[in-house]
């Protein structure tokens, strides 16, 4: 098939792209910029235009004679960014895409949400029935795409909406890449008790269900969260990571309002300045917010199963940023007190 993938050389698009040139697919990749793996996506085979997804023509382009879509790129979170900058990319952008593909006669288009738009997980476990609540512009935007998508599946095009939880593994530059340098350094700072839930999603596991969305005869019209088997919380988080690295970790809790005024500040002082403050109330807010969503739709319409359980991601990802120098060298056991 001839398939096109937005944001196609970023972390999750360029997993997807490689999977499908693997399947023997012909891949075409619109990206406003050409990112860590351009080059390699093109030694592979696909065909990249460079720009945005807000430029319809060139998006009328790439998508011409294209079966399927995997509509991946965003605007993601930066502090400073104004509000327009997430409308134009997350909705606009959303919308001429949808346009074309109802235009070229598309047969399946596959649009990345975000768990995020269910914003902090009040109930034990979420579903695809739980509030939506978007707790900033990003996630807000991200649901207003998803509104724009029902609106074509109204005029004939399959539309399937997937919600990511939070992806990681090799090729990821900046996620989690931070939370395994801290745990690399042998002592963690944990604000809070840490009891707070996290669900993440295996990037491979993810890439399965764009594949399912893709293939499946079910799902048009409808949302499906997609993460690994279960969620963790954030102690159990960061001591798998310690045990990825093979490092003993000491884990010190501190409370969490402190942290969370000092981000307040840091983003006011920060804000007539041209770069992105250390800390800011998005970053602080993963001690606080509760992610733990079920992935039983998913299971039952597309037939997802996630394959690849915590443990061996973090030992895949891990692997990847000590090859490619983000850390280093496997580590021998620190031994330390118990953490406080």
């Amino acid at each position: 098939m001839k398939i096109l993938v937005t944001g196609g050389t970023g972390f999750t698009g360029s997993h997807l792209v490689r999977r499908l040139l693997q399947k023997g697919h012909s891949v075409r990749v619109v990206d406003v910029q050409r990112g860590l793996f351009f080059d390699e996506l093109q030694r592979l085979g696909a065909e990249i235009f460079i720009g945005s997804i807000t430029e319809r023509e060139l998006v009328r382009r790439a998508m011409k004679g294209c079966q399927v879509v995997h509509h991946v790129a965003a605007m993601f979170r930066k502090v400073n960014l104004p509000k327009k900058a997430y409308w134009e990319v997350n909705v606009e952008g959303t919308r001429a895409l949808l346009e074309a593909a109802l235009h070229c006669g598309v047969e399946k288009f596959v649009y990345c949400s975000t768990c995020g738009v269910h914003g902090d997980v009040k109930l034990k476990v979420a579903d695809e029935n739980s509030p939506v609540v978007p707790e900033d512009y990003y996630q807000y935007t991200k649901y207003e795409g998803e509104r724009a998508a029902a609106e074509f599946v109204k005029k004939g095009l399959q539309v399937v909406t997937l919600r990511p939880t939070a992806i990681y593994g090799p090729g990821d530059p900046e996620r989690f890449l931070m939370l395994f340098k801290m745990v690399a350094s042998g002592r963690f700072l944990m604000f809070g008790n840490g009891n707070i839930h996290y669900h993440p999603v295996y990037i491979d596991n993810l890439i399965d269900a764009f594949e399912l969305a893709a293939q499946s005869d079910k799902g048009s019209g409808e949302a499906y969260l997609v993460g690994d088997e279960k969620p963790h919380t954030l102690n159990q988080l960061v001591l798998s990571i310690a045990e990825a690295l093979g490092v003993d970790l000491a884990v010190r809790h501190y409370p969490f309002w402190p942290l969370w005024v000092a981000a307040v500040a840091c983003e006011v002082i920060y804000k007539p300045l041209p770069k992105e403050p250390p800390l800011f109330r998005r970053r602080v807010d993963w001690f606080r917010q509760n992610r733990a969503f079920s992935i039983e739709k998913a299971k039952r319409e597309l037939g997802y199963q996630p394959k690849v359980d915590l443990k061996e991601g973090l030992a895949n990802t891990a692997d990847w940023y000590r090859a490619n120098g983000y850390l280093p060298g496997r580590m021998p056991l620190i031994h330390k007190d118990s953490a406080a």
